[in-house]
């Protein structure tokens, strides 16, 4: 008898773990999806207040309120592409065939004026640039295998903007799709408290997102009127990319100062150090430190307050664990992933004090 009961347990274990493999093999396998079911599902958490407002204030049905909202969304999204595109083709023909020692010889100017006002006088980067084969070694052997490159970054692209367009649709149109696929993994007696806590995540994020939207708009108000005023080339495209930088939290204001920092000197190759690059750039890094200031003390306090309600230290340690367990991705992510988290705790175990005091302001 005690056999059989030790077989069948080690057999049950055994199948549990075949389970727990198999399923994280197939979660593995369809990682793309799932990646598009959440960027689809992001998406129409900034769309769902604009859908609402379309079905209960116009009177628009699902349907169309759903495809209004994807109109609208798709052409922000072509907008922000029409703005981009021109920086990238210029930076193709300062970077084509014939521009190459034109370039080299600009940039390794650039580097000895630098080095000379600030009297460096370690030059061993730049001798390692004159002597560097990078830009020389490019040949018209290379293209074909650049723009098949290319010509497969923009397919994959394209059947990955269709694909969460059109998932975006049903969860705008369906916006209970999502809720009821995890309804049907919860008991029948927890129903209640998860569709609670669905509403619940549903606002928080919904208004997060969309304080998001708001944060890299003042962010690239203020570095379009920094770099119009300075007539820095594709001013908007430049303001666009470093604010949409800062959604990286931390590490994106960073690289969107070395960037800014970089684009603005390499659009004024060959002019004086002294007279025109240094202080262009030292007014371009004032505007982007004062751009910097307003996000930190007046956006991002705001957006944390109003939408997720969260301490500010509270926040920075979420991010700082999210950063160290996933990467750049989970300092992306920890913000949403928290709210939810707590939201959940709280409906589930409103109960406990600790818990009942750490979600209070929920």
């Amino acid at each position: 008898m005690n056999a059989k009961i030790i077989s069948s347990g080690i057999l049950r274990a055994l199948a549990i773990v075949v389970a727990i493999v198999a399923a994280l093999y197939f979660l593995n396998a369809i990682t793309t999806v799932l990646v598009y079911i959440l960027i689809a599902a992001i998406i129409s958490l900034v769309g769902r207040p604009m859908a609402l407002f379309l079905k209960n204030k116009l009177r628009f049905s699902r349907t169309v309120a759903a495809i209004s909202t994807m109109i609208i969304l798709l052409g922000i999204l072509s907008m922000l592409i029409a703005l981009v595109v021109p920086l990238l083709v210029q930076q193709g023909e300062n970077l084509s065939l014939l521009n190459i020692k034109g370039l080299k010889s600009s940039i390794t100017d650039l580097y000895a004026e630098i080095s000379a006002y600030f009297g460096l006088e370690n030059n061993s980067l730049l001798s390692q640039f004159q002597d560097s084969s990078l830009l020389t070694t490019l040949s018209l052997e290379q293209l074909p295998v650049f723009f098949n490159a290319v010509f497969g970054l923009v397919g994959n692209f394209g059947a990955g903007l269709f694909s969460v367009a059109f998932i975006s649709f049903f969860f705008l149109k369906d916006s209970e799709l999502f809720e009821r696929g995890i309804l049907m993994w919860v008991p029948a007696k927890e129903n209640l408290k998860t569709k609670e806590a669905f509403a619940k995540i549903k606002d928080l994020l919904s208004r997060y997102f969309l304080g998001l939207l708001f944060q890299i708009l003042i962010l690239f108000v203020i570095y379009s009127l920094v770099l119009g005023i300075l007539s820095v080339p594709n001013a908007m495209v430049i303001a666009f990319l470093c604010a949409l930088l800062n959604l990286i939290p931390y590490v994106g204001p960073v690289v969107g100062g070395i960037l800014m920092l970089f684009l603005t000197m390499s659009s004024q190759l060959g002019a004086s150090f002294n007279e025109v690059i240094l202080p262009k750039t030292t007014y371009v890094m004032i505007g982007f430190i004062v751009g910097q200031l307003v996000d930190n003390f007046l956006s991002q306090p705001l957006i944390f307050s109003k939408s997720v309600k969260s301490h500010p230290l509270e926040i920075f340690l979420i991010i700082l664990c999210g950063g160290l367990l996933w990467g750049v991705t989970g300092m992306v992510v920890a913000i949403p992933l928290y709210t939810a988290i707590k939201v959940v705790l709280k409906v589930f175990f409103a109960e406990n004090s600790q818990i009942k005091s750490w979600t209070k302001n929920l």
